[in-house]
């Protein structure tokens, strides 16, 4: 009882009350106006031809690009984290910067490689003739920018498993005459089924989320996603629409919620005990392979980061799209208009830069309060914390355009009794990167307080330390390696985002992504490109710097540093 009123109690019903705000609050209202006339609005919703169609499309883009970026995440994995290929550390930092790349940029830039008005498909003589349908406005070039987009997660998510497997069985296999292949397929792969599993469901969620390839790659090509259909029927009728715009959230919402269910059964179901330590992975001898699976990667690089990029950068240096850049065509005009003539992308890069940078310190401190309650032995404190958790990893799976959608139904009006609107403000964005990528920044800082030994608070207790001078002095401390490394991918998966931010920007309040879209939607096409270019750059730049800085910090603290 003194615990539960001393500090630590009311840190705890502080953090309490916070997710709910965060979570309970916006999901609920959410589901409450989708189901506030009964099951009607959903009967017709799911009877609309247009509902279906796109309710389809997104459950077919979603698992298609899920599938092929968990086979083609899986091999790089094992040949980056398995082999004796060299130069790891440039290859690892390449396949991850497309997932720091802006979905939507992503798209800008393939569209003008590939397009009849490619610069580099211009100079080789490759480009498709003038007036020739674009190859990626359809259904297959949705999905595969959706599996450039999501293979780095794969990546990033089976690369981390190698590292944890007991190297033990795997030494046990090639002393028993194992090859490679075998030892993949019989050892390896069933070790690893649990975090393959839960790649491809981390890979289909977020394709099934995704926004800004399907709106720039299949509304041209009239194939058209649950989240565009939601943006367009917001954005052609505004809030008169709000109850139909809830009722196709809600289906997302929950087909998304469905996946990581069906993600944890299936995890359940094939997860194999381990017996010691995670150690180094193998080192397997590539031979006289090796420079040709070195080779094979730089061309991979080279196809899916140089070219769309060059492009990118050679749209941004003419005046007008589909003019080939020579010295005579060469202009900065587009630079200049976005840095320094038009106010729009400069308060969209200062937006994005506060609120970006503020969610990532809020969540920080929160993901550290929250992983330390769920690993005290407290059982309040345990379920608080484990609550919590779990309700970040159920907004985290749910699409950000559902998680704005949310926030705009609780925010439209005035706060109750102060006359205040946080709708259309920097605030509600804020609020709502909280409630998108909380999860983010809680797994790195709970895996690291799972891992700290009890002892230590417990010693402090009895010397007579309070809770605040025991998370000063004690915890906070151990879990700051982690809390960096969640804060840092926070920030760089909020500073360029455009799927959150969508319905919520107006003028004055506009984010680098929802500048960039409204631009390439606009037909703007070079300004477009030169602000993405700006945009890809200061996230190269970024991450070089951490990179950099990372060989003096802590391990983790970078998250993709070998």
């Amino acid at each position: 009882m003194r615990r539960s009123i001393s500090g630590e109690g009311l840190a705890l019903a502080g953090l309490m009350a916070a997710a709910a705000g965060l979570f309970l609050l916006p999901l609920g209202r959410l589901f409450w106006t989708g189901l506030s006339d009964g099951l009607g609005p959903l009967r017709e919703a799911l009877a609309s031809e247009a509902t279906r169609r796109a309710l389809f499309n997104s459950l077919d883009s979603g698992a298609c690009s899920a599938l092929a970026a968990l086979v083609l995440g899986t091999v790089l994995a094992f040949v980056i984290g398995l082999t004796n290929l060299r130069g790891k550390g440039v290859f690892v930092f390449l396949l991850l910067l497309p997932m720091m790349i802006p979905p939507h940029v992503t798209a800008i830039s393939w569209i003008q490689a590939l397009g009849p008005s490619s610069p580099v498909l211009g100079w080789l003589g490759l480009a498709p003739p003038i007036g020739a349908a674009h190859p990626l406005y359809s259904r297959g070039g949705v999905i595969l920018l959706l599996t450039i987009q999501h293979t780095p997660l794969v990546f990033l998510v089976v690369l981390a498993a190698l590292r944890g497997l007991p190297r033990e069985v795997s030494e046990a296999a090639r002393i028993a005459g194992a090859r490679p292949p075998r030892l993949l397929r019989r050892i390896l792969l069933p070790l690893l089924a649990p975090s393959l599993i839960a790649a491809l469901a981390l890979a289909f969620v977020s394709a099934l989320g995704n926004f800004g390839i399907p709106a720039l790659l299949g509304v041209p090509g009239r194939y058209v996603t649950l989240p565009v259909l939601i943006w367009r029927q917001l954005a052609g009728f505004g809030p008169s629409v709000l109850t139909d715009v809830a009722v196709l959230s809600m289906v997302l919402a929950v087909v998304a919620v469905l996946a990581v269910a069906l993600q944890s059964w299936l995890q359940r179901v094939v997860r194999a005990g381990l017996i010691g330590p995670p150690q180094p992975a193998l080192r397997i001898d590539l031979g006289h392979a090796r420079p040709l699976w070195e080779v094979a990667l730089a061309l991979f690089v080279v196809a899916t980061l140089a070219l769309p990029l060059t492009s990118l950068v050679a749209t941004s240096l003419v005046s007008t799209y589909g003019v080939p850049l020579t010295f005579d065509t060469l202009t900065w005009d587009n630079f200049a208009d976005v840095l320094v003539r038009q106010s729009a992308p400069a308060r969209a890069f200062r937006n994005s830069s506060i609120v970006a940078g503020c969610a990532a310190l809020t969540l920080a401190a929160f993901a550290a309060l929250v992983a330390y309650f769920g690993a005290r032995r407290w059982r309040l404190a345990q379920t608080g914390g484990g609550t919590v958790a779990t309700l970040a990893e159920i907004s985290y799976a749910i699409p950000g355009l559902v998680i704005s959608v949310a926030f705009i139904l609780v925010y439209i009006r005035p706060i109750l009794g102060s006359g205040f609107s946080l709708y259309n403000t920097l605030g509600l964005i804020f609020l709502a990167y909280l409630t998108a990528y909380f999860a983010v920044a809680l797994k790195p800082v709970s895996a690291a307080a799972g891992q700290l030994d009890p002892s230590l608070d417990d010693a402090a207790r009895v010397s007579g330390a309070g809770f605040g001078r025991r998370l000063r002095r004690i915890h906070l401390p151990l879990m700051a390696p982690a809390a960096a490394s969640g804060a840092i991918l926070v920030f760089l998966t909020a500073y360029n985002e455009v799927t959150v931010s969508a319905l919520l920007w107006s003028r004055g309040n506009e984010t680098i992504g929802t500048t960039i879209f409204n631009y390439e939607d606009g037909g703007y096409t070079t300004l477009a490109a030169a602000m993405s270019t700006v945009t890809v750059l200061a996230t190269v730049v970024l991450m070089a710097l951490l990179d950099r800085f990372g060989r003096r910090l802590p391990p983790g603290v970078v998250p993709w540093r070998l």
